[in-house]
């Protein structure tokens, strides 16, 4: 859905002039903060999360993955082992064509005090970072939104979603990380046995987990340790953590020993619990916090604080190789409606594609 914005002068800026002002009496100030650049809140997805392709073929695009499924197997001497093949997995990515027009006239260009058509692509160009910025954060996080079709069923990827939700394509063209009551079983299963953990101990490190928490934007320790956990039982090593400003405003929070951490000295504390060594010398949040490496680094995690991550999810990924395919059919073009007028008339329009494809990659921790 777009919403009609009217321009700075128009009609609309219109009134008499009153001790308060009339509408008429702010066209100078709409004007000055419009021909200053807003600040971007930024998050570079594809630097992040995505594995960007280019493709000359029409419409969706399938992507294979090879799955472990050879073994040796003892022999008899001058017998011959049995023939074994590859199994394979295929992710189709759908690739949807997205367009904004400018609302640029002839008019504009000829009369208006300032540049206008650089302001508007310049605001066109952020208007597709800020898409692709909330497309592609929506489908990671498992964000409901009508508009981009992220999320399953009509509601957000949740820790009871179940993995056969989450690979319905029909449903959710976006796919997701492993979801609840993941199996080896299928030709189509993302899960694969990992090393000796086997199949219990793999499904159920599912990757969308409610925190111990439940207030929105809250943070605990032991929360972060369990994803990195649940990630190395699939063979990936966590690298980035993913939080908004409210977890971050929490994080920070956490020098407040005395109610976050149990003394170790003073009782016995389950296993899982936050401990914090009393002696001198031993407090290892002392010099984080003085450095600021508590804001650069936790657990060995590289932090990444940022508006878009949703105020109720935090995400632990390993991106040492991306859990998102990106898929590009045509970049961003310019579409001449009217021949010969140039950007007059004209539209910007780009076709994509984007799905998780490696969901071993990531732990979307969701305070509910």
């Amino acid at each position: 859905m777009v919403d009609a914005t009217p321009g700075l002068l128009t009609s609309l800026n219109t009134g008499s002039y009153t001790t308060s002002g009339g509408t008429g009496e702010r066209v100078l100030i709409d004007y000055k903060d419009a021909i200053i650049d807003y600040k971007v809140a930024d998050l570079p997805v594809m630097q992040y999360f995505a594995d960007p392709m280019t493709t000359d073929t029409g419409g969706n695009i399938d992507i294979t993955f090879a799955k472990p499924s050879m073994k040796l197997e003892q022999i008899d001497e001058g017998s011959t082992p049995q023939y074994q093949h590859t199994k394979l997995r295929s992710e189709r990515v759908a690739v949807k064509e997205w367009g904004i027009a400018l609302g640029v006239t002839r008019r504009m260009i000829e009369d208006s005090r300032f540049n206008e058509v650089e302001m508007a692509l310049n605001e066109a160009r952020r208007a597709v970072d800020r898409h692709l910025t909330q497309h592609v954060v929506n489908a990671v996080f498992g964000i409901l939104d009508t508009t981009f079709g992220t999320g399953v069923d009509g509601a957000s990827i949740a820790a009871a979603t179940t993995e056969a939700n989450i690979v319905d394509f029909t449903d959710n063209v976006y796919s997701g990380f492993l979801g609840k009551d993941a199996t080896l079983t299928g030709t189509a299963t993302r899960l694969d046995d990992y090393a000796n953990q086997g199949v219990l101990v793999l499904s159920g490190a599912k990757s969308y987990v409610n925190t111990t928490v439940s207030t929105s934007g809250a943070f605990a320790l032991q929360d972060i340790a369990a994803a990195v956990s649940r990630m190395s039982k699939h063979g990936a090593q966590a690298t980035h953590l993913f939080i908004s400003p409210s977890h971050y405003e929490n994080m920070l929070k956490l020098a407040d020993f005395a109610s976050t951490f149990v003394a170790s000295s003073a009782t016995v504390v389950v296993s899982g619990g936050n401990v914090m060594p009393t002696e001198p010398g031993r407090n290892p949040f002392g010099s984080m916090l003085q450095t600021g490496g508590l804001v650069g680094q936790i657990y060995g995690l590289d932090v990444v604080v940022n508006a878009w991550v949703p105020g109720d999810r935090m995400g632990v990924f390993d991106l040492s190789t991306k859990p998102m395919a990106y898929v590009e059919r045509r970049a961003l073009t310019v579409e001449e409606a009217n021949p010969g007028f140039g950007i007059v008339g004209s539209y910007m329009s780009m076709r994509y594609g984007l799905k998780i494809v490696r969901p071993f990659q990531g732990q979307i921790l969701i305070n509910a």
